[in-house]
């Protein structure tokens, strides 16, 4: 099977409801960390990774996400006049070639393994990256670049991993591990939404997968049959699964920091970490936090 990974999957139908009144007329995807949108460090990533072909499964509403990709040139015009080069290449950075980028609708809310069952004719017989782009990983090489490293090696579909504690299990798709090789581990199970007595680890799936085509087939069948998992939705853990005894699951212990960007403290934490490591931000930035951490202190 050919192991190059030239297409990504990202599953950006939500309606964010956790942000609003925010997303009441933004797509969730559009809120900003520092001054770059959630997608835009998901694209970045996918770049890095070697991802050529970008297909978005999009709902109503989402509008805003396709034009942040498109070409403005009426503020290129400006930023050129006023002889704002570094804006201008900023901007250039998010513009996205004719014809990478497909938009395909999910009509009904199913769940994570419908979404990637709708981009499926685009997938075609390939292996292919999943991306979420509520996961937010700083990493020095970006994390789906080392999965497309180590894919290479394996050629079985891939998941990213975490530890977690225990207490949050119940919040992943965690990992039942039948050799743990430190970086990888293979996996002989996967368990959605476990409650702690029935968790068999803590090692959580977060959302980067690297996909064999097998397991596009595997949603069709499982749709077809109304094979439905946790929730009642169409499951992606459940497809990946059906492959333990055929193609293969491995996990990968991604080096990086993950942040929870689909939550508000998680974004928070995601805001003051990216502020933080920009060196135009880092100095006043810092200054504030100890003036604003310190003022508790001389109250008391």
């Amino acid at each position: 099977m050919n192991r190059q990974v030239t297409k990504a999957v990202f599953p950006v139908a939500g309606l964010g409801t956790r942000f609003l009144p925010a997303t009441k007329s933004i797509p969730k995807e559009i809120m900003t960390l520092v001054d770059r949108p959630l997608i835009q460090y998901a694209i970045d990533e996918a770049r890095a990774a070697g991802i050529t072909d970008f297909i978005f499964v999009t709902s109503r509403g989402k509008s805003a996400l396709e034009d942040y990709f498109d070409h403005a040139p009426h503020l290129e015009d400006s930023l050129k006049s006023k002889g704002k080069d570094d804006l201008l290449e900023i901007l250039r950075s998010t513009d996205m070639e004719s014809g990478a980028i497909a938009y395909i609708r999910q009509k009904m809310a199913m769940g994570l393994g419908h979404a990637v069952w709708c981009a499926r004719r685009l997938i075609g017989n390939e292996p292919f990256a999943v991306i979420l782009p509520d996961d937010v990983i700083a990493a020095e090489t970006p994390c789906l670049r080392q999965m497309v490293d180590a894919y290479q090696d394996t050629g079985a579909n891939m998941v990213a991993a975490m530890e977690v504690p225990r207490e949050k299990a119940s919040a992943y798709g965690i990992l039942d591990v039948a050799r743990d090789m430190g970086d990888k581990v293979l996996v002989k199970g996967m368990v959605e939404k476990p409650s702690l007595e029935e968790a068999p680890s803590n090692l959580a799936v977060i959302g980067r997968y690297i996909l064999t085509p097998k397991v596009l087939h595997n949603l069709d069948q499982n749709l077809r049959h109304k094979r439905f998992g946790a929730g009642g939705e169409l499951q992606l853990t459940d497809a990946i699964a059906q492959e333990i005894d055929g193609q293969g699951v491995y996990g990968l212990r991604f080096n990086g920091q993950r942040f929870d960007c689909g939550s508000k403290a998680g974004f928070l934490q995601a805001t003051v970490s990216f502020a933080l490591a920009r060196p135009e931000l880092k100095a006043e930035f810092e200054e504030y936090l100890r003036d604003m951490f310190a003022l508790p202190e001389a109250a008391e």
